[in-house]
Parts: C-alpha cells; structure tokens; sequence
C-alpha cells in the first residue's frame, strides 16, 4: 500500500505543474485588461495604465511572471486582490471550511439517499421497485441543482418557514444554525449525486449477484443481508467510490451557483465576483485551489482501489 502511495504522489508532480500552468496562462484569456481595472478602469490615463502593468510585471514574459507567480504559490501566496489588496490566501483560508463543508454535506446527503436507492434496485432487477428507483434516479440527474434550490426555497423557506432562505452560520459559533441553514443548499447540491450513485450502485451490484462466488453463497444458505452487505458490495463499491470521487469534484464546483442562490459566503461567490472584476489574483488562487482539493480526492480514491482490490497495490 505504501508503494502505491509513493508511486501516485510522484504521479502528481507533473501533473500539478502542467495543470498550474493552464490555470495560469488562462486567466489571461479573460476580456478586458487587469492593468486597466486597477488604475481606475477606462478612466485611467495612458500613463497610469503602464506604470500598473509595470509595477504587476504585466509587461514581462509569459514563463517568467508564470515562475514567480509559482515560486509563491507553492508557499500558499497567491498575492493581494487587485481590488480591496486583501490577502488572497487569507480569504481563501477562511471561505475554504464553508464550501467544503458545504460540498460534504452534500456527499452525505447523495450517499444516504443514493446508498439504499441503489441497493434495492440492484436487489431486485426489473421488479416494479427497480422501475420506480431507476425514474427518481433519473428524475434527480435531469433537474439542475439550481432549479431544484429554488423551489426548495419556494416550499420550505417562503411556504413552510422550515429553513432559512439565505445565509449562513459558521459552525463553531452557532451549530444549531448552521445545520439550519446548510440544510436546503446541500440537498439541492446532493441530489445529483445520490441519483448519480444510486445509477452505479445498482448496475454493480446487479453484475456481481450474477458472479460464481455469489451463487455459491446463496446455495450455502446465506441470508440477503449477509450474501449483499458482506459478499457484494465490497466488490460493487469500486465503480461507486469512483463516482464519489468525481461527484465530490462535480459538487465543488456547484458551489459557485448554489452559495450566490442562498447567498452562502464561500469560495464560489468570491470566484464569482473576481471573474466579474476581472480580480487575476483571486481567480487564480480560488481556481488552483479547487484543482488541489481535485487532486488529493482523486489520490484518495486510487489508495482506496488498493484497500477494495488487493490486485491494484501489487498492479
């Protein structure tokens, strides 16, 4: 298992470079000119203009403002916003613990949902429960998850007056009220990917009930719950871990729209409107961050391959 680790880890090395350079060179791409934005928009002078480019080292090649940019990225200094000369890591590092738990309560919703959805369809393959499980697994990855979160809002915020509609509660101040309002965003965010999950759960799950060891269990005697919990799922997981792995990244990035619909102060409105100022500092330091967290969950979904296949640690 260790050596599947180090062989991973080394993987990465390349890869974060590459990628580090496209988010980089891309942020460039973005209309308007960031020089221009920070000496006081059109209204700037021609003169102002140059000594902001000069100063930001916009006027220097492409390789050598990407290798200092770098050179303090991998310290975790992504530089000043343009716009308020707010640390950028500062502010990510305290936005950061709202998306992500946001984005995992997401993930526990899509698995509590998803989890039993799958294993009762795969159980039973072409039985009424199976119909009606597949249709709420599709009827879940058709809806987009911001129009599932205003209705959300529309029936247990403004109608029932369960939740709240907007805002946000830090957990270690208020848990009460963070649960409260963390409640509606990640259903509508996690129900994607509990239909997501439930689709592969069940289509695992009805490819190893019909494997040799399985058939052998069940003409042993062994219960269901013994047979599917012990026997199968373990060998089903591997495709649905997977897609967790991808849903957690696909949830990531739902953020950016759900916590501007329920007005949540995390890492997607703060990408939002640095992309609406044309703020490069910020975009690059929110984007590279999500590529990081993109990164370390796909490193542990391949560890996890070695613990559900014991093949893949020798592989």
């Amino acid at each position: 298992m260790v050596g599947l680790i180090v062989r991973r880890l080394v993987a990465l090395i390349p890869l974060l470079l590459i990628v580090s350079f496209v988010v980089f060179s891309l942020t460039y791409l973005l209309p308007g000119d960031p020089a221009t934005a920070i000496a006081g928009g059109e209204n700037a002078s021609p003169q102002e203009i140059i000594r902001v480019r000069h100063q930001y080292g916009f006027d220097d090649p492409l390789l050598q403002q990407y290798g200092r940019w770098l050179g303090k990225a991998v310290r975790f200094d992504f530089g000043e916003s343009e716009l308020d000369h707010k640390s950028v890591s500062a502010q990510i590092a305290d936005k950061l613990p709202t998306t992500v738990s946001l984005a995992l309560c997401a993930m526990a919703v899509g698995m509590l949902i998803g989890l039993p959805l799958g294993i009762l369809a795969g159980t039973k393959p072409g039985s009424l429960r199976d119909k009606v499980d597949t249709g709420v697994a599709s009827l879940g990855i058709a809806i987009p998850n911001f129009v599932l979160g205003i209705y959300l809002i529309l029936i247990f915020a403004i109608s029932l007056g369960w939740f709240p509609a907007i805002g946000w509660q830090k957990f270690q101040n208020d848990p009460r009220g963070w649960l409260q309002h963390v409640v509606l965003p990640a259903v509508a965010l996690g129900v994607f990917a509990a239909a997501s999950l439930a689709r592969q759960i069940r289509s695992s799950l009805i490819d190893t009930l019909d494997t040799n060891y399985v058939r052998t269990a069940w003409a042993k005697g062994a219960g269901t719950t013994r047979v599917v919990g012990k026997h199968s799922l373990k060998n089903a997981a591997i495709p649905a871990v997977t897609v967790l792995g991808l849903q957690l990244s696909v949830l990531l990035g739902g953020t950016v729209v759900i916590e501007n619909l329920f007005s949540i102060p995390g890492l997607g409105g703060y990408l939002l409107a640095a992309v609406d100022n044309n703020d490069i500092a910020v975009i690059q330091g929110v984007t590279i961050t999500f590529v990081l967290i993109f990164v370390v969950v796909s490193l542990l979904v391949d560890i996890s391959y070695g613990y559900f296949n014991p093949r893949v640690r020798v592989s």
